[in-house]
């Protein structure tokens, strides 16, 4: 018995003398200790925790070259790979992981509704769920700060940029003729279904180095990457009707959507100001293909509309009024894959070509335009770690545009021009802490038509001073080619400039959302002509230039109010500008000093619906009355509008939906038209430019056929 004993004690002291220990402290980089820290060897179960000082111990009969790990929520993963005999005495510092939920984001002068999103101003549902939008993206992002209300046009107007500043991508790569086709005094919509989108992004300044040709903004729109089931979509509308279909299968998915709108009806029933021969008509389809592959996901996007009307409006110098036709076709096409590469390299391509072609009749003159345009990019990520991250690219743009006129006195003449664009971009994601944040970019391009080569540094950074808030600098340098109105009459000229410089503070906690940013935009070489309109008489320079700046404050809860959400936002804007025809600088008609919006939403459960309002409120814009001196030298009264929306559900799959733009009927005026010639007392007649209608009634049909028997298009609403 007692060699037995004795041989299991020496068994016990060779165990013992074989094991070796770990020991050490971590803490985090202030210094402070981490209880509870997760410390073992990498491929065994020998490991252990740290205590309420950062200190942790054990012992490993390892030998050898192992992999220390420790980890701990919130923190870097921590690894360390040598001889055991010198884990001894370790001091490890975690650093905070600055890829959670809490850390710092960047995001100043932008908008981001979507799932990827970390901080959602706005959601997916919003673009049609927002009174006053009627379904359109557009619509709904004129109630966010920024935008001025320029109610008889209908396209972006942001931070005194006029809307051709603004430019629009799809995936990713850019459109290039986003709104369908309008005439005078009445509102444009954008071309594309939102049914189809599931993420947007909305810069009103600053953006990445990523995107150029946009002196003002961005709007980036995501198409849905992956369908949740197979569903049909059926609408009927007082103004029309509509058809969508997702199809889904093993690796790839398709949907569809289609739509007819013809006001011949609507118009019979509530007549405007327009005298119409051929009311608006358009056909529209757009469809969705994706396909997976093992590292990657492809997509196809593709739509086309055809659009003609035919009126006769009121017109000062035409007793008979002026006469006005259009025929458009459009068609755009887009094409993109996203994947993988290795553990750190990603990748992005896209191609996407647009067609589109206008007939015009306007009283005595022909007009037909056709325009091809083409973009191609490529893009790489590395991600060296999650605190440093790499994207560079290149992209091409090319636009072939061609025109005829013609009328009573000008025989049929042809002109137009090539706009060809390289450029390449580089940028940078550096975060120093969960704190802290920097994104450092620069963009080249060569303007093939002017023989130009443009650098564009851009800037932004941001710093978390508090758990929910954080504040946000940026700064950019931007380019943008003049636009066709001027380069099919003219190619001697310079890419337009501005500078913007932002400063952002936001806060975000418990479904309640506050922003409140400022900044400053100085323009430069903007194209200037001594004529009333771009024409082939006119001589054209780059010697304007332009200031804007002010002030934009956001703010939404869906948290105080049971089944209540609602946003409240305010422009501040200051702006004046010295281009095209302008004598002088001048506060610019398409911009609003201050600009305000409210908008609300709330589920009635014992009714099932959800009812909606939307109230808009605007200074007055800048006109110019020959009948005193100055230029632009008087305002128009203020814009008022309240809409309502109601969507009842008859059943899970089926909503009735209605809606009332200018509710109060509202008379606003968006200007005034001046006669050419001053009457025997030597004045100048006028007439008030009032919207084609003052209101605008809506409903419709909504009906989901789906697997879950469950979905309906109330989220689409």
């Amino acid at each position: 018995m007692k060699q037995l004993i004795i041989i299991l004690i020496a068994l016990l002291s060779f165990q013992i003398q074989g094991q070796t220990t770990v020991n050490g402290k971590v803490y985090n980089t202030k210094g402070a200790p981490i209880f509870g820290a997760n410390i073992y060897l990498e491929g065994t179960y020998d490991g252990g925790t740290s205590n309420e000082k950062g200190v942790f111990s054990f012992s490993t009969s390892e030998t050898g070259t192992q992999t220390l790990v420790v980890s701990y929520l919130s923190y870097e993963t921590y690894t360390m790979v040598g001889d055991l005999t010198y884990m001894k005495d370790l001091e490890i510092k975690l650093k905070e992981d600055v890829s959670t939920l809490d850390a710092v984001v960047l995001s100043a002068g932008t908008f981001s509704a979507g799932d990827n999103s970390k901080v959602n101003v706005l959601k997916p549902l919003d673009v049609v769920t927002t009174a006053s939008a009627l379904g359109d993206f557009v619509g709904a992002l004129q109630t966010l700060p920024g935008t001025s209300t320029v109610s008889e046009d209908g396209r972006l107007f942001v931070r005194g940029g006029d809307a051709n500043e603004t430019q629009i991508f799809i995936d990713g790569i850019r459109v290039f003729t986003p709104y369908t086709p309008t005439t005078n005094n009445v509102p444009t919509r954008g071309r594309y279904s939102p049914f189809l989108f599931d993420g947007i992004t909305f810069s009103t300044g600053g953006y990445s180095a990523e995107y150029g040709q946009a002196l003002s903004s961005v709007l980036l729109l995501n198409t849905v990457d992956e369908p949740d089931q197979e569903k049909t979509d059926i609408g009927i509308m007082s103004v029309g009707a509509s058809l969508g279909n997702t199809q889904k299968w093993k690796k790839s998915s398709l949907s569809v959507n289609a739509s007819y709108i013809n006001l011949a009806p609507y118009i019979g029933l509530f007549p405007d100001r327009n005298d119409w021969e051929k009311p608006y008509e358009t056909f529209a389809g757009e469809a969705v293909y994706r396909h997976k592959t093992e590292s990657g996901l492809f997509k196809l996007y593709s739509a086309f509309d055809t659009t003609n009307f035919e009126l006769t409006q009121e017109h000062i110098d035409f007793p008979e009024g002026a006469y006005f036709k259009l025929n458009n076709k459009n068609m755009y096409v887009n094409g993109s894959y996203s994947g993988v590469l290795t553990d750190t390299w990603s990748m992005f391509g896209g191609v996407s070509f647009t067609s589109a072609n206008n007939k015009l009749n306007i009283i005595d003159s022909n007009i037909d335009n056709t325009e091809n345009s083409f973009h191609a990019k490529l893009k790489f990520k590395n991600r060296f770690s999650n605190r440093f991250k790499l994207y560079y690219g290149a992209e091409y743009f090319a636009t072939d545009y061609n025109e005829t006129y013609q009328d009573n006195f000008i025989d049929e003449i042809d002109y137009g021009y090539n706009n060809n664009i390289a450029a390449a971009f580089a940028e940078t994601d550096i975060f120093i802490s969960k704190k802290l944040a920097f994104k450092t970019g620069v963009r080249a391009e060569y303007s093939e038509i002017f023989k130009d080569f443009k650098i564009a540094p851009r800037l932004s950074l941001a710093y978390k001073t508090s758990k929910k808030s954080q504040l946000s600098l940026a700064y950019g340098n931007f380019y943008q080619n003049p636009t066709s109105d001027v380069l099919k009459f003219e190619q001697s000229l310079e890419s337009e400039n501005t500078t913007h410089y932002i400063m952002n503070y936001q806060y975000n906690a418990d479904k309640r959302i506050f922003r409140a940013e400022a900044y400053y935009k100085k323009y430069d070489n903007l194209v200037k002509f001594d004529t009333d309109f771009a024409g082939f008489d006119s001589d054209f320079n780059n010697n304007g230039d332009g200031f804007a700046r002010g002030l934009d404050l956001f703010w939404r809860d869906s948290y105080s109010i049971k089944n209540f959400d609602y946003w409240v936002s305010y422009s501040f804007l200051d702006t004046k500008r010295d281009y095209r025809n302008y004598p002088m600088e001048a506060q610019p008609n398409f911009a609003n000093k201050h600009n305000m919006s409210f908008v609300g939403k709330y589920w009635i459960e014992k009714l099932r619906s959800q009812v909606g309002f939307s109230y808009g409120l605007a200074s007055g814009r800048t006109y110019t009355n020959p009948n005193e001196s100055g230029f632009l030298n008087e305002k128009t009264k203020p814009f008022n509008s309240l809409s309502l929306n109601w969507a009842y559900l008859i059943s899970p799959q089926k909503i009735l939906y209605a809606s009332v733009n200018n509710v109060l009927g509202i008379k606003n005026i968006n200007g005034y038209q001046y006669s050419s010639m001053p009457d025997l007392n030597g004045q100048f007649n006028r007439r008030a430019l009032r919207p084609a209608a003052d209101q605008f009634f809506f409903i419709g049909f909504f009906w989901t056929i789906s697997e879950d028997k469950k979905s309906n298009q109330l989220d689409n609403l």
